[in-house]
């Protein structure tokens, strides 16, 4: 059984990553850390754990007792904590900010489809962002076919959770509610590290990706709309995406249209196929809290400590 520390335990990834850890039979959580929250019940914040644990958060931390160590801070924070804290040998990371997801200082994209045997051999996993992984993997099969030869054009909604737990001008509910907003189009911060993954499996990639992010109007979940021009068949796309994903526990190719309801509260990814004349859609849709952020992150834990992939994350769809 690992042990667990976790840093940064308050907002909605670390609520969800709680939610998986502590029903997961391999995993006993030793600290959450939360120096605003230091003393309070974990289902104090997070409300949906009550019954489910008396964890209290911590306000000191000893990452001598810990097997793996989970970093939920924002964006930034991840490189100045190992400015502050010298990192004991041997303990095994799985990074959720975007600090190390250019793969610097030894450690792996953790998008398991692509590099799952990487991720395997390794201890320092930098998590996937969760547009980043929806539209990845919408593109990985054709990546490693060597199909991505014209602009890559993909519009995809996401969740309020999405912008994390702190209240916003456009996370508000009155404002969010009923609503669809425009943001960083063509832009995104994302756009970095699918791009790095896509040229790794197709060297020379150079193709532009059109991006553009939507604010929707409902709490979880990414659904994301992608279309390329190639002269593969509908039937020859299908059976690639297939092939590629035969051994992927959590990625599944859908011969019927999607929706967000299969795949909120699942770790999760479902895609569907169609062709219009030269263009081929893809459809993929992901919970953004689960495949996007918390549940990958269980997967790569199970990886790197040599669980079966699926361990603690047989999770129900809400479905209606």
């Amino acid at each position: 059984m690992a042990k667990i520390g976790i840093i940064g335990g308050a907002g909605y990834t670390a609520g969800e990553l709680l939610r998986l850890l502590i029903n997961h039979p391999q995993a006993e959580i030793v600290f959450v850390h939360s120096s605003s929250n230091a003393g309070k019940l974990v289902s104090e914040i997070h409300e949906g754990l009550i019954g489910d644990t008396d964890l209290r958060f911590a306000e000191d931390y000893d990452l001598n007792a810990i097997d793996v160590l989970f970093l939920c801070q924002g964006h930034g924070f991840s490189q100045k904590f190992w400015e502050e804290n010298p990192k004991p040998e041997g303990l095994k990371i799985v990074d959720l900010a975007q600090d190390y997801r250019n793969e610097s200082e030894g450690y792996i994209y953790g998008l398991p489809e692509a590099k799952r045997d990487l991720i395997r051999k390794s201890g320092l996993v930098a998590n996937p962002g969760c547009f980043a992984t929806a539209i990845q993997l919408a593109l990985l099969p054709l990546a490693a076919a060597g199909k991505l030869n014209s602009e890559i054009h993909v519009t995809a909604v996401t969740g309020s959770t999405g912008a994390g737990v702190k209240p916003g001008a456009t996370t508000h509910f009155s404002w969010r509610n009923d609503n669809l907003s425009v943001y960083k189009a063509f832009s995104h911060q994302h756009l970095a590290e699918i791009r790095q993954t896509l040229s790794q499996l197709q060297p020379g990639f150079d193709a532009e990706i059109s991006f553009v992010p939507v604010r929707g109007d409902f709490p979880r979940g990414i659904f994301a709309m992608t279309y390329i021009d190639t002269d593969l068949s509908l039937e020859e796309a299908v059976k690639l995406y297939k092939d590629f994903y035969a051994d992927a526990p959590f990625t599944h190719v859908s011969d019927r249209p999607i929706d967000l309801k299969q795949v909120v509260n699942t770790n999760k990814a479902v895609i569907s196929l169609e062709k219009h004349g030269s263009k081929l859609l893809i459809l993929s849709a992901i919970d953004n809290l689960l495949k996007g952020a918390s549940g990958q992150a269980v997967q790569n834990f199970n990886l790197i400590c040599g669980y079966p992939e699926e361990t603690g994350l047989k999770l129900k769809p809400s479905a209606f």
